[in-house]
């Protein structure tokens, strides 16, 4: 089956094509990082407008980079939620008219189910059950995962997720959109121990996270800094690495205690915040020590993307799920209310 998936849910427009035979064709991805810059944040309105303005190129440029017509297509994918209703009415409304003229079925994806699933697409995928961490700038949940649509939420975020967490501790730093790139950068550079920041709720049983404090600490730590003189680079870098050790920790405890609840030894860490190199390097060192395995996207793939989004909805409409003609996205959309295949 030959899969034509839709990405539009925040401020990344992205078009993939997946064939369930011979894999990926090919992908395409526009970022409006340079669009959102100069607001320090994403504008729901202006992310909506220029998903309308590169839909259909990229389109265009998917098909002729896969040498594919659109009467090969069987099916369209697209992300229904959750996400930003402006945004994700573009791209489903875009599928369903091209299903319409296409005469192939169209299904709305959930984009978090687009990331659990994301690793599958590397060449040694996780088998099931697993353990799954949903790391991004708007979800921070750990799940057991025991077949598609067969999901348990074990814990979640009770305030910011830790993708926004990092993007907010940058802006309160004065560093660029998006923040969580420029801390890593940042960090590598810090000087170990000066500051020392808390592993919120990692004292107490549970699997849910809390990272608004951990935001707080951050500002007071960066206000004592400038009211000390000390409002230098390496001020930052040093606030930098403390608070992307205290996240990292505290995401490799609150997993460690998942996989031991479950009885599990695999792991796949997904979302945007899944791409950073020193979460990485603490989740293999822990899974190494219990002997487990880790599982992770290609970082093109941790971000938002159409070919997780082509790959999921494959997976569905090959088990005969389609929607009917009516365009429905949700901004909020539990997993747990999705069909098991």
């Amino acid at each position: 089956m030959l899969v034509l998936g839709l990405e539009t849910s925040c401020d990344e427009t992205g078009v993939a094509l997946y064939d369930s035979e011979r894999g990926l064709l090919a992908d395409a991805l526009f970022s409006q990082i340079d669009l959102h810059r100069a607001y320090g944040g994403v504008v729901p309105e202006l992310a909506s407008r220029d998903h309308v303005k590169r839909m259909l190129p990229l389109i265009r440029q998917v098909l002729a980079e896969a040498g594919c017509v659109p009467t090969e297509i069987d099916g369209i994918a697209y992300t229904a939620g959750p996400g930003l209703v402006g945004a994700l009415l573009v791209g489903a409304s875009c599928a369903q008219a091209l299903a319409f003229a296409w005469g192939i079925p169209a299904l709305g994806v959930h984009h978090m189910e687009g990331h659990l699933l994301a690793p599958m697409l590397e060449s040694q995928p996780p088998q099931f059950p697993f353990v799954a961490l949903l790391v991004s700038g708007g979800h921070t949940q750990l799940i057991r995962v025991d077949g598609i649509g067969q999901y348990e939420l074990l814990g979640e975020t009770l305030d910011d997720a830790a993708g926004e967490a990092f993007d907010k501790t940058a802006k309160m730093m004065g560093l660029n959109y998006p923040g969580g790139p420029e801390i890593s950068r940042l960090a590598t550079q810090g000087v170990g121990g000066r500051f020392v920041f808390p592993r919120p709720m990692c004292d107490r049983p549970g699997l849910d996270f809390s990272f608004s404090g951990l935001k707080t600490f951050a500002l007071n730590t960066w206000q004592q800094c400038v009211s000390a003189g000390d409002d230098s680079e390496q001020a930052r870098c040093d606030i930098s690495l403390a608070f992307q050790q205290a996240v990292v920790e505290t995401l490799t405890i609150k997993c460690k205690r998942a996989l031991k609840q479950a009885g599990l030894k695999r792991l796949v860490i997904a979302g945007g915040v899944s791409a950073n190199k020193a979460l990485r390097t603490s989740l293999e060192k822990m899974l190494g020590d219990m002997k487990g395995d880790v599982y992770y996207a290609r970082p093109e793939f941790c971000t938002d993307n159409g070919a997780m989004i082509a790959f999921a909805g494959c997976q569905r409409l090959q088990a005969g799920q389609h929607e009917s003609l009516a365009i429905s996205v949700q901004a909020r959309w539990p997993m747990e209310q999705l069909a098991p295949l």
